[in-house]
């Protein structure tokens, strides 16, 4: 209980920051974009034919427009990625970060290269080419993007469903803390909104297609049917260094709940240990919290879970918000996406939280909001009993 009294001198110790930010979503290619699309308060999503679960109906999905630098790699995915790299790192370096000698590279994700997966297996073997197979290859959008920058540090996938991101960064931290490298890129990329995969999770009836996400998915309000489905590819440059770094990360622990393929288990017994071992590993008392970073896809399933995480572990705060509603449910890229959100949040002094559009819980946040000095708690739930919290605090 030391660390948890001592919490304002475990902060000062903590030198892990968030040095440089970059981002691809449905809001655009760049981190702006992604900070600009949010302040508006309107979803990414947009209703797109051919999506729907039969191939051809519309659908309101945030996916990832075309576009990028067609010289880092055919498919969107390669370039999705590279570009978000490249931007965390020109961003912490203009903030005063530099590259130590070993860098190493985190990927965050669960379906890489979908739409190359699906051309190549699709395709007649008489036209399958070496390029073509190599360019499905998980390792390939890596290896380009540290060839580029000549980082050899270690490089590791990280999947852990929708806690896939929150996974990323405590293992980034535990790098760093075990001094196997000078500094981390993290990067976290979901570009998975096929027909057959959307159809899946409407099917599953978590997510949902046919409305405007703002009235569809609602967390932490009365009449939420799920949640709108979204793309991304995040990038972090986490470092030790000293710099103009946007947060602070004090740490953050990860637990499984052993029970089912994809609900969580009702007692929330392992939800609940995930939170407090985070709390206890980064030496904050749960008083010292005042902003929640849910999950809050607006599922039934994960609403309870999150409710009974204040109502159980912070009785007296701290408020709670989502973005989901307006960014997507970016599913392995989901919880890299909220910590940069919550990080450029405490660069700006402003929470971007979705608006209310029905009765709500009494500490959610309503809209655009001024930040107050605390720590936040980013919790993710991934499917299958994954569970994650990261705690982070202003520089």
């Amino acid at each position: 209980m030391t660390s948890r009294i001592a919490g304002s001198e475990h902060y000062a110790r903590s030198a892990t920051q968030i040095a440089g930010v970059g981002a691809v979503t449905g809001y655009g290619w760049s981190r702006t974009d992604l900070w600009d699309g949010l302040l508006s308060g309107k979803p990414a999503a947009q209703l797109s034919g051919g999506l729907g679960p039969d191939g051809c109906d519309e659908a309101w999905v945030a996916r990832v427009p075309d576009g990028g630098d067609t010289r880092d790699g055919d498919s969107l995915f390669t370039r999705a990625l590279r570009t978000a790299a490249r931007e965390a790192i020109d961003d912490a370096r203009a903030r005063g970060w530099r590259a130590g000698a070993r860098v190493g590279v985190l990927h965050a994700t669960v379906y890489p290269e979908v739409e190359a997966w699906r051309t190549f297996h699709r395709a007649d073997r008489s036209t399958h080419t070496a390029r073509g197979f190599i360019t499905q290859m998980p390792s390939t959008s890596i290896s380009l993007m540290m060839k580029e920058f000549g980082f050899h540090g270690p490089s590791m996938s990280v999947a852990s469903m929708c806690s896939s991101g929150n996974a990323g960064m405590i293992t980034a931290k535990m790098w760093l803390d075990a001094s196997l490298v000078d500094d981390v890129v993290l990067i976290s990329t979901d570009l998975s909104l096929t027909p057959d995969t959307i159809e899946g999770f409407i099917r599953m009836g978590v997510a949902v297609g046919d409305s405007d996400p703002l009235d569809a998915s609602r967390p932490f309000q009365e009449g939420s049917r799920g949640f709108g489905l979204g793309e991304a590819s995040v990038a972090m440059v986490v470092s030790n260094q000293d710099s103009d770094s946007y947060a602070r990360v004090l740490g953050g622990a990860m637990s499984h709940d052993a029970f089912h393929v994809v609900s969580i288990d009702p007692s929330h017994e392992q939800v609940f240990g995930c939170v407090r071992s985070a709390l206890d590993i980064a030496g904050v008392d749960p008083a010292e919290v005042r902003y929640m970073n849910a999950h809050g896809p607006g599922t039934a399933q994960c609403t309870a879970a999150e409710t009974a995480i204040l109502a159980e572990i912070f009785a007296d705060g701290p408020q709670v918000y989502s973005v989901k509603p307006l960014v997507g449910h970016c599913q392995g890229a989901a919880a890299a996406v909220e910590l940069a959100v919550a990080a450029i949040g405490y660069d700006a002094g402003v929470i971007p939280a979705s608006p209310h559009v029905s009765a709500a819980h009494p500490r959610l946040l309503d809209g655009l909001t001024a930040m107050e000095p605390g720590v936040t708690i980013k919790t993710s739930l991934g499917m299958g009993g994954h569970n994650a919290a990261v705690l982070l605090d202003r520089i």
